[in-house]
């Protein structure tokens, strides 16, 4: 898969002449310089509470939130995605990874039956920029919408304005969005994923993230994700990892997403972190080999069992 070139990154209208080579160098640095987002997301600690991170099944590592870290120093992954204090706390022993600020965030105690959600925005862009100027190496923003919420207004024109705000200052945005509420009775509807794929283009994001669609027509759920991507238009659509499952069935589903469902990547967390910081180091390759050089299935999958080694230098 061909690397691109500073000229080739197509930038959004809205990002102001004096930010543009920012822009630029940060897109770049966050899709390694292929157009596609390897995006390990560090995010449940708030969105999961504890229960992603210790317990039976997940290694005992991945109580210690520097495993997340560790995995994003020696891995090889796009950005690491999380809340502005997690990485304000470990930032500066590991500045050599691309952060993405996860902008809002809730935890799951309220259940949809009780209350339709909202994620609300936690700080505002200032906080941000103010890290990044003391030199985190900050490269974009993510910000959850949860459509069909009866607070998706108030998410929707958060994201919007963070949006603007992040593009005149040179950062690239990544929203989450997932339907649920009370009025979304499947989550997971092949049309409901394309609309969220097309909100997210009208809000102006770079990426979006969203789950795999269940399709109940005989079409593959990759084949209905080519929907969604299509949908999507200019903003690059990726899908979530969801929770831990074998390797080559994960390295399947993922080569399938970006060849047969038009993904420009991967959003990943559980899957991950979950692991020893070897297991989880060598998972880190083994998506980006698929992700960002377009390695086949079984070359990955040798890259997870340790038999090929995948680095930037392979790109």
């Amino acid at each position: 898969m061909p690397k691109i070139t500073r000229e080739e990154v197509r930038v959004p209208a809205d990002v102001m002449p004096e930010a543009r080579d920012e822009y630029i160098t940060n897109y770049l640095k966050a899709t390694r310089e292929t157009g596609r987002l390897m995006l390990f997301a560090c995010d449940q600690k708030i969105e999961h509470l504890n229960k992603d991170f210790y317990g039976e099944g997940i290694d005992i590592a991945d109580l210690d939130p520097e495993h997340l870290f560790k995995i994003g120093s020696e891995g090889v992954c796009g950005v690491l995605a999380g809340q502005r204090g997690l990485v304000a706390q470990y930032a500066a022993d590991y500045p050599e990874i691309n952060y993405l600020i996860k902008m809002n965030s809730k935890t799951n105690l309220v259940g949809t039956k009780q209350e339709d959600p909202y994620s609300p925005q936690l700080y505002d862009l200032d906080a941000v920029l103010a890290m990044k100027e003391a030199g985190v190496n900050i490269v974009g923003l993510g910000y959850t919408i949860y459509l069909g919420s009866e607070y998706e207004a108030t998410m929707m024109a958060e994201a919007g304005e963070l949006i603007a705000q992040a593009h005149a200052n040179g950062l690239i945005v990544v929203l989450w969005i997932y339907p649920r509420g009370k009025a979304v009775t499947a989550e997971k509807d092949p049309d409901l994923i394309a609309g969220a794929a097309g909100v997210a283009l009208c809000l102006g994001a770079d990426f979006v993230k969203v789950n795999p669609p269940k399709p109940e027509d005989g079409r593959t759920p990759a084949e209905a994700l080519k929907v969604a991507s299509t949908a999507a238009g200019r903003t690059g659509l990726v899908c979530a990892g969801g929770s831990t499952v074998d390797a080559e069935t994960f390295l399947t589903q993922l080569y399938d997403q970006i060849h047969v469902g038009g993904a420009d990547g991967n959003a990943t967390g559980r899957n991950i972190h979950q692991r020893s910081l070897d297991e989880a180091v060598r998972l880190t390759k083994a998506i980006s080999a698929i992700t960002l050089a377009d390695w086949a299935v079984a070359d990955a999958l040798a890259v997870f069992a340790g038999e090929k080694d995948f680095t930037l230098a392979d790109i």
